[in-house]
């Protein structure tokens, strides 16, 4: 048998990394763990996903779409597991995702979104490789299951925490946190951040049903730029989650600087999303039990820079 083929995600994931924010915690009157996906294989939770998929699924070749984080774990994934991959990305792409994309050995094709969706050059491409299989970077019960690693791991801490705080853009890895958190019987509040200017799942749960952004926004925070949830997320989140706070932009920046402020810690926009929310409402949070998932740490210098730096 090929050893690569038998690998499975708990073989291959990093085990996340674990800190117990003192003088964050201090700084915001809360106790404040923060569990930190910016050490996983690619810089980002998506690997546990991205591993599920690929290594589930019988096709050799995987066309996905991604701004950057799912479409680097597909990429490295594939090489794991000698399978090829071809990333559909906008043009606008941070810099240092496209080529870690093609550093891993996958195939980007950039695409002008005002011009033309990722989701329509997805086609295309399946059109032409018929023998391939599309991925959702979210949309996806392979995806879920891959995330809720992640959730096995917080419940396996042991410890107690009243609120939950996780990014969402599409829902896979709020959807797993849920998904794993119900699974190992704990009582975890599970709280969304979402970026304000791309609130489709804050509507939709408020609403109470599915609603999607009409076009992607211009969000700091790009791993949550999606149009909406995904069908199976939704499933999941409309009576998973406790609550879904929109952080403003600047309070995304500000949560950049404080995690590496206080943490000494490096996350992209997008990651630092589940501090941000207690950011925006602190007195909620005041004297609570918090851990935050900080999803990823890939982002551009130049732009980790201005946000250190306004």
């Amino acid at each position: 048998m090929n050893k690569r083929a038998s690998l499975t995600i708990r073989d291959v994931v990093r085990p996340t990394t674990v800190i117990e924010a003192c003088k964050l915690s201090r700084q915001l009157g809360a106790n404040i763990t923060l569990v930190s996906e910016t050490f996983q294989h690619s810089g980002s939770f998506k690997f546990r996903a991205a591993f599920n998929v690929v290594s589930q699924v019988e096709p050799s070749r995987i066309i996905t779409a991604s701004s950057g984080n799912f479409g680097q774990a597909i990429a490295y994934a594939c090489a794991l597991l000698n399978k090829t991959c071809i990333i559909v990305m906008p043009d606008n792409s941070s810099t240092v995702k496209v080529a870690a994309v093609r550093e891993y050995g996958g195939t980007v094709e950039l695409v002008n979104t005002r011009e033309k969706s990722r989701a329509q050059r997805v086609r295309e491409l399946a059109a032409e490789h018929p023998d391939a299989y599309v991925a959702s970077a979210y949309d996806d019960p392979l995806v879920i299951a891959g995330n809720a690693t992640l959730a096995e791991e917080i419940c396996a801490l042991g410890r107690q925490f009243d609120f939950v705080f996780v990014p969402v853009g599409g829902g896979g890895l709020s959807a797993g946190l849920v998904t794993g958190i119900q699974a190992a019987g704990r009582n975890f509040r599970v709280i969304a951040a979402e970026p304000l200017l791309s609130n489709d799942a804050a509507r939709s749960l408020r609403a109470g049903t599915l609603i999607a952004d009409e076009r992607e926004s211009a969000t700091i925070a790009d791993g949550a730029r999606t149009l909406s949830l995904g069908l199976h997320n939704w499933a999941v989140l409309r009576n998973g989650l406790w609550d879904i706070i929109e952080v403003p932009e600047e309070t995304i920046c500000e949560s950049v600087r404080i995690l590496f402020s206080f943490a000494n810690l490096k996350a992209e926009p997008t990651g630092a999303l589940g501090l941000g929310a207690v950011l925006a409402q602190p007195d909620r949070f005041y004297g609570k039990s918090l851990c935050c998932v900080v999803s990823g740490g890939n982002v551009d210098n130049e732009v980790y820079r201005r946000i250190l730096s306004p």
